[in-house]
């Protein structure tokens, strides 16, 4: 438990709105996966959704420039919203592969890995918050982290199957290649609950 004493409260709304469109990101991801019709346009939507984030981040990192006094570390600031940025990136990497490899049959394993995706989010969207009043972030982050290794077997095994069973070599980089951006994804979720812990750990 811990408190912030705030001297820009503009920086809380801003973090609070990219954990907001990095939802609606990993969101699309597992709808596209659970639903696999008009695969274009969904994944032209997390691209978009993307694009907002980097107006986001963009528009946090104008503003630390501008802003004498933060509620926080300069360079936690800086990281925080690099590192949610990079969450978003990889959720549109794959997404971006998906249409680049022409894949139309993906495995199971890639609806997992989303759906991983999806609740790191739901618990960064949850944490980012309590950077602005008394609350556990701890506790979020220490999921966020159980769900990172989690998609590591999740990947693991799905890649140890595929090169059981998958013949054409071709499609193997394919869909490998898509397995990992997605595990990476939850890597990156994993970097902004270390940036938070960080975050707590200075102000405690």
């Amino acid at each position: 438990m811990f408190r912030l004493i705030p001297k820009d409260n503009s920086f809380f709304a801003m973090f609070a709105a990219m954990s907001d469109n990095l939802i609606a990101g990993a969101t699309t991801l597992v709808n596209l996966f659970a639903d696999y019709h008009e695969v274009p346009q969904k994944i032209d939507q997390i691209a978009r959704i993307e694009r907002e984030g980097d107006e986001l981040t963009h528009s946090i990192l104008t503003k630390l420039n501008q802003t004498f006094i933060t509620p926080f570390d300069r360079e936690d600031i800086h990281e925080l919203a690099s590192k949610l940025d990079d969450v978003l990136d990889f959720i549109n990497a794959a997404g971006a592969r998906i249409v680049m490899y022409r894949i139309t049959t993906p495995p199971p394993a890639a609806g997992e890995l989303a759906a991983i995706i999806l609740k790191q989010c739901q618990q960064l969207q949850k944490a980012v918050p309590l950077m602005q009043k008394n609350g556990d972030i701890l506790s979020h982050c220490v999921e966020i982290n159980r769900l990172e290794n989690e998609a590591d077997q999740v990947a693991q095994q799905a890649i140890a199957q595929l090169f059981d069973r998958e013949k054409d070599p071709i499609n193997l980089i394919k869909i490998k290649e898509l397995l990992e951006f997605l595990e990476r994804a939850t890597d990156k979720a994993e970097d902004v609950a270390n940036v938070l812990e960080t975050v707590v750990l200075k102000s405690t």
